[in-house]
Order: structure tokens, then sequence, then C-alpha cells
């Protein structure tokens, strides 16, 4: 267990931490050799999905930790009265977590995503943290991987499938900690062009990658249903 207080929204335990205490949270526990863990980053997509599949809800609420991937889900908390303090990304936590493992012996695995993007994701994360140790990279996972322990797990299988693999798995997996992170791989390797720093400060991530990737239209349209289900609870 941890000693982070959560926020409930639309059933979902988020965690109420800023980044910066996850990362210690993570890398502390790795020293310690703590139970092994799984860590979610649901966005306002998920939460819907798993409004109406009380399976998958089990599924994000089974995670040690539960992180905010989307300002939709920062400004449904403030409105219904119990904030969560930070949006933490898929990308920015892959990110920033192998830029604090760099420097500590722990090793790391990058699975999923399409052809060579996990290999291009552990590649760049290399060459921006010198320190960081690779275990292995895969597209897919297979038998042969059981047997190469690793200490922290990049799953980008996309969402929902990487977190009902991982809850799915966990137990059998050679790993301390598996974390979830979407579509953080494409963004890292550069095969996904970013929003520019300004318009992730400003909440509007999704724009553009509505504007670059026109076929994530249909994934937008659950935003409506999730400002309903809001309003709804707000009610």
């Amino acid at each position: 267990m941890n000693d982070f207080k959560t926020v409930n929204l639309l059933g979902i335990n988020f965690t109420k931490a800023n980044e910066g205490e996850i990362l210690e949270f993570i890398t502390k526990g790795l020293r310690k050799g703590q139970e092994k863990y799984y860590v979610v980053t649901p966005n306002p997509e998920l939460l819907v999905i798993a409004s109406g599949n009380p399976e998958y809800k089990r599924v994000l609420n089974g995670a040690k930790l539960a992180l905010p991937d989307g300002i939709g889900v920062v400004l449904a908390s403030k409105l219904l009265g119990n904030p969560i303090k930070q949006r933490i990304t898929g990308v920015d936590l892959t990110e920033n977590l192998c830029r604090e493992i760099s420097k500590k012996p722990v090793t790391a695995a990058f699975l999923g995503a399409g052809p060579k993007i996990a290999e291009l994701t552990a590649e760049c994360l290399q060459k921006k943290y010198p320190g960081l140790k690779v275990s292995w990279v895969s597209e897919e996972w297979s038998s042969d991987l059981s047997y190469k322990p690793v200490d922290v797990l990049f799953v980008a299988f996309g969402s929902p499938k990487q977190e009902i693999w991982i809850n799915k798995n966990l137990q059998n997996l050679p790993v301390k900690v598996a974390i979830g992170v979407g579509g953080a791989f494409d963004f890292i390797s550069g095969s996904v062009p970013r929003a520019p720093k300004f318009l992730r400060s400003l909440g509007l991530e999704w724009l553009f990658r509505l504007i670059i990737q026109p076929w994530r239209i249909r994934r937008q349209l659950s935003l409506i249903k999730f400002v309903f289900l809001v309003f709804k609870e707000k009610l």
C-alpha cells in the first residue's frame, strides 16, 4: 500500500500526488523490493469505457497508482470539489522515470507499439539519459522474455488492452513494476509529433493530436459522454 490519498472520479480512484512524489515513490520502492504492482494513466476516454464495463473498472482500480492523463480529468476533479494535484501523462511519466532510474542500478524494458517503435524509444531515451540500463525491447510479449527479469516494464499496447493485459499477467511477469503508457513510445521515438509546450500547458494537446490524426475524432466523441457523466455526478 502507499500513503497517498485518492480522488474518486466516476468510480475510479485516482492517486492524489504530484509527479515528483510519484517518481520518488516508484524509485524508492524499487530499492526496498516491495511487492510487484502496476500503474495506470486513465484519461476521459478510459473513464467512459470503465463506466460501462465493471471488469475494466476493477482493472483500473487494481492499480497501486492511477495517474490522470488528460486535462479533462483534472478539470472534472476540480468541478466535483476534490481536485487532483497535477496531470501526469504517460509520455511524461516514461521520460521522467527513465531519467531518475538512469542514475540508479535499475533496469527497464519496453514492450508494445508498432514495428521497431519500442527499439527506437529505448535508443532515444538512452541517448538522452546515457545511464539508462535497458534489459530488453519487444513489440510483442513472448515466452522467451519470461526469463529476463527487469525492474520497470513500460507497456504500450494502447488502452484498454494494455491495462487488461498487465492485470491478467502481472504475477507471472519477471518485473517489479509494470506501467501502461499508451502512445508514449510514438512520441518519444519521434514517430508522432507531440504538441508544442505552450499548447500542452493550456491543456490543448488533445486538439493538436486531433489535427495531426483526424481519425481520432471517433475517440474524441467520448468526451461528450464524459462531460455528461461528470455533470450527472455533480448533480
